[in-house]
Formats: C-alpha cells, sequence, structure tokens
C-alpha cells in the first residue's frame, strides 16, 4: 500500500526519531512510504485559538498537499484529529482527505489488521498515557495496548492513564500553572514502569518535561519508537543492523526536516 506521511509540526522539531521509526515501522509491515515535502502545520493552533481564517488557509494547502496519497499517516493522535474531525468543520472539500487520515496506531490495526509485531519488547514494563484526542474523538481505546502488547511489553494498570496531561496546546501557555498541577497529578499516581508511552507528540514532550524538572528519571516514548525498538530487537538487529536500516528507508523524515521546516513558513 502507498502512504504519505504527514509528519507534524512536534514530530519535524523535537521526536525526528519517532517520525523515522514511524517509516521504518510502516515499510517492514509493507507499505511505500513517500514523504511530501510541501508539507505544513496542520493548523490546530490557529483553529483553537479562533483563527478560523488561517486554519482554513493551512487545511486547504494541506489537502492540496496529500491530494494524490491513498493514505495518510499521521504519527499523532491529536493532529489527526485536525485533519479528521475539524477540517470537515472547516470546509466540506476536506471530507475526502479527512477519510483518507489515519492515527499511526489505527491505522496498523484497523486497516493492515496487525496486532502481532514479535515479542522484542519482553520484559519491559510499559505505562500507556491515553491523549485526549485520540480517546476522546478518535476512540482509539484498545490500539496502543494491543500493538505494544503485540511486540512483547507488560502494559501496566495506571489509574490515571485516561486523564489529560494538561498539555492542551495553547492551554499549556494561557494556564501553565494549571497545566503542570495535571501533569503532576498523572506522575504522582504512575505505577513502577520502565516507559510510559504515547501516541501524542504533545503529551510526551509535556509530561517528559514536568517529570525531568521533578528529576523523576522516567523515560517517555512515543508509541512509534516504541513499536519500532521491539520490532528490530524481535529481528536481533545490532546497532550497525539498525544503522543499515536507516540508510536503506532513503527518503525519511528526517532527511527532509528542513523542507518541512521552510514551507510551513509560506
Amino acid at each position: 500500500m502507498n502512504v504519505a506521511l504527514f509528519v507534524t509540526c512536534l514530530a519535524d522539531h523535537y521526536f525526528a526519531d519517532a517520525a523515522a521509526d514511524a517509516v521504518r515501522l510502516l515499510r517492514h509491515l509493507g507499505c511505500t512510504v513517500t514523504f511530501p515535502e510541501a508539507q505544513t502545520c496542520c493548523g490546530q493552533p490557529a483553529y483553537n485559538a479562533g483563527r478560523n481564517a488561517e486554519a482554513l488557509r493551512m487545511a486547504r494547502h494541506t489537502i492540496d498537499v496529500f491530494d494524490a496519497a491513498d493514505a495518510v499517516i499521521v504519527p499523532s493522535g491529536s493532529c489527526a484529529t485536525m485533519v479528521k474531525k475539524f477540517y470537515p468543520r472547516l470546509m466540506e472539500e476536506a471530507t475526502a482527505l479527512s477519510e483518507r487520515t489515519w492515527e499511526l496506531g489505527e491505522f496498523v490495526v484497523r486497516r493492515l489488521g496487525v496486532t502481532a509485531l514479535g515479542d522484542g519488547l519482553a520484559g519491559r514494563r510499559v505505562a500507556i498515557h491515553q491523549g485526549c484526542h485520540a480517546l476522546r474523538e478518535l476512540r482509539l481505546e484498545s490500539e496502543p495496548a494491543v500493538l505494544l502488547e503485540g511486540v512483547g511489553a507488560e502494559v501496566v494498570p495506571w489509574e490515571a492513564d485516561d486523564e489529560c496531561c494538561g498539555f492542551g496546546g495553547l492551554f499549556s501557555v494561557k494556564m501553565s500553572a494549571v497545566s503542570a498541577a495535571m501533569a503532576d497529578r498523572k506522575l504522582d499516581t504512575l505505577p513502577p514502569v520502565d516507559w510510559v508511552v504515547s501516541g501524542d507528540g504533545g503529551c510526551v514532550l509535556h509530561l517528559d518535561g514536568r517529570s525531568r524538572a521533578r528529576r523523576l528519571g522516567i523515560e517517555f516514548v512515543h508509541l512509534a519508537t516504541a513499536l519500532w525498538r521491539g520490532v528490530s530487537q524481535d529481528n536481533g538487529m545490532t546497532d550497525r543492523n539498525l544503522a543499515n536500516a536507516t540508510d536503506r528507508s532513503a527518503a525519511t523524515p528526517t532527511d527532509h526536516s528542513a523542507g518541512a521546516s521552510a514551507a510551513r513558513d509560506r
């Protein structure tokens, strides 16, 4: 299947490895992955701020950029929600793109029908943070756990797994004290685990930042990276094998980050 990666701003600037891991995972599952360099921000910050004209402009651009893609894969529940749920509210023409857009875990489980990826994370205890958009807008309740268990990890119950982390994009800037308190509530209830995994980079960034400020020593991992680590370890890849696999991946998002950033300023 031919798919296009919508890398998202946070992945481009903060989680390039996770974006590349998403490409590696998709190619491992038999997909041909392209990366349209003209892609920009999805427009969610503008939309959340009530600046619909700017959001509409970015939505129209995104529709044009991904017009030829059979499927658009987004390693972010938040940005996937913007395209799938909020674009059609801005313009009727967005419906076709909305129907072809998938959050990464959603695509692997629901479209490709893959749940078993090996046992490369056997012995690894992980907790899942359920991002608000993925959980409440896209209804992705079980997909992260199914995939992590499908690569050998033990998913540890967490009483606050479905509570908002407090990021909320502009919310964390406008109400920083409340945002930090929400993150602290989650961290205070976290069971003993090796990793905290989430499919939303914004949540990972926020929780990891708060954890570092408190010197908790917890590792926060994007879902794409967690899955790829499991797949690569299950296949016995050494560091050199991983480097070779990266080279064979041709144009990964990391290769094009400068192009995506420049396009974002158009």
